[in-house]
Order: C-alpha cells, then sequence, then structure tokens
C-alpha cells in the first residue's frame, strides 16, 4: 500500500493546478483579443474638429467669421444632407413645445403672449441655394442670393412648420421679424403661404431707417416695438444669435442649428 502524501506534496499539487488554470485562462484571454481586434473601440464617424468648429459656431464662441473652414466644406455638406440636421432641430423645436405648454394664458394677458420666429434658416430654407454655392465655404454674393429669393422657391423647415401650427393652436400671437428688405415683402409672403405658412399676426421686413443696422440692433428695436405696444414675448425662434440676443428679449430663446453662415 501507497503511503498517504505528505503535506509538502499537497500544496505543490495545488501550486500546479493553479498555475496551470491561470496561464489557461491567458491564453484563452489573448486569444479572444486577436480573435477580435478592436471590438469594443468607438471610432468618430466624423471629423473631431470640424464637430468643435461646429460646437463653438452653436454656442456662440466662434466669434465672427465670413465663411465655412475649407477642412469643414465636406462635413457642413453631410451634416444638412443626413438626418443630423433633422434630429438637431426636432430638439430644439421640442424643447420650444414643452417651453410654449407651460406659458400660462391668464385673462389679463389674453392675445398678448407672443412668439417671435425668424425667417431664414428658420421658417424657409435656403439650402437649394446653398447647394450650388459651397455650402457657405464661397463669399456671400448679395445679388445671387437675392436672385434666389425673389423666385420664392425656399421649402418650409418642417421641424419649424410643426411648431408655427402648435403655437398657433396654442393662441399665441405669432410675429415674423426678418432681416429681408421690404422690397421682398410680396414674394416673401407668397413663399410663406405656399410653404404652409398661415395667419402670422404681423410680417416684419427691414425699412429704409434700419438700412445698415446689425442685426441684432434691427431685430432688438423691432421687439422693443412690440412690447411697447403691449405684447409679451414668451419664447423666439432664429437660426442666429443676432436673432436671439441684445434688448426687449423673450422669456425664452431657442436657436436651430446653423453653420452655413454667421450674420452679426
Amino acid at each position: 500500500m501507497a503511503s498517504p502524501p505528505s503535506f509538502l506534496s499537497l500544496l505543490l499539487l495545488l501550486n500546479f493546478v493553479i498555475t496551470a488554470a491561470t496561464i489557461s485562462t491567458t491564453n484563452s484571454s489573448t486569444a479572444m483579443l486577436r480573435t477580435y481586434p478592436g471590438k469594443h473601440i468607438v471610432r468618430a464617424k466624423s471629423n473631431p474638429r470640424c464637430e468643435s468648429w461646429k460646437f463653438a459656431v452653436e454656442v456662440n464662441a466662434a466669434g465672427s467669421w465670413k465663411s465655412v473652414p475649407g477642412t469643414c466644406i465636406a462635413f457642413v455638406r453631410d451634416y444638412f444632407n443626413s438626418d443630423r440636421y433633422l434630429s438637431d432641430s426636432r430638439t430644439v423645436v421640442n424643447y420650444s413645445l414643452s417651453f410654449a405648454n407651460s406659458v400660462k394664458f391668464n385673462r389679463k394677458d389674453k392675445g398678448r403672449n407672443a412668439w417671435v420666429f425668424d425667417v431664414d434658416e428658420t421658417l424657409l430654407s435656403n439650402l437649394p441655394y446653398y447647394r450650388v454655392n459651397g455650402y457657405g465655404s464661397e463669399a456671400y454674393n448679395n445679388t445671387a442670393f437675392n436672385e434666389w429669393v425673389n423666385k420664392g422657391l425656399a421649402p418650409p423647415l418642417p421641424m419649424s412648420l410643426r411648431l408655427y401650427k402648435k403655437l398657433k393652436h396654442l393662441g399665441f400671437k405669432i410675429f415674423l421679424l426678418t432681416g429681408r428688405g421690404e422690397s421682398q415683402r410680396n414674394v416673401t409672403q407668397r413663399n410663406l403661404l405656399e410653404a404652409g405658412y398661415f395667419g402670422w399676426d404681423k410680417l416684419i421686413f427691414r425699412g429704409a431707417a434700419d438700412e445698415g443696422k446689425k442685426a441684432a440692433v434691427y431685430k432688438s428695436e423691432k421687439r422693443g416695438e412690440l412690447v411697447k405696444e403691449g405684447y409679451i414675448i414668451q419664447g423666439s425662434l432664429g437660426d442666429q444669435w443676432s436673432d436671439l440676443i441684445g434688448f426687449a428679449l423673450p422669456n425664452q430663446s431657442f436657436k436651430l442649428p446653423n453653420p452655413m453662415y454667421y450674420i452679426p
């Protein structure tokens, strides 16, 4: 009969088993890493620098700029031609609607709660024009752009149209405040109606006295006139910071994305 194993022998045997198991596990893990290289690595689908540039534009940190950086032209093109632009616009409009639904319509405020909309890249899209003009990478051509405007073919921005109709249903007074000149009133009204916008309370254009004023100053002054008339500007929607800043400010402002151009 063989003698029972000593305690030392048992320890040596246990150590051997643990070591073998460790090697086996390590080899298995190594094999898995070799079989699935980079499986859990998240890779950016777009240019990170251009993403950061767009972020700076949207939070008004990029300062005054005249055209899209050359390295970001493809980025801007892809942004507008993908679902991202629509998705970002939907998010802004959803927040706008959430705020609008929270506004109380008291008897004393009846007929006074107002919402101010910009027109270009807010209610109407000039993307058909910019598609053939470099997506904002080319210098602004006033003549060419006005020729496009005078065709009256700008389509509606679907999320803005949704917000517009909802605000009308809720009972807001709707004011459209555009940087377009008075000479474009007729074509703009027709374009808006054909795009589905009905029943606004006032459509405000730049008059002769407004020529040369920066957009932020001009739009502030026009909002101030509305406030003097007794309106409570609850909300505002625009694609430029100059649509939203200044004085006679709304109780809440909402900015739509626009990395194609900047208006001071």
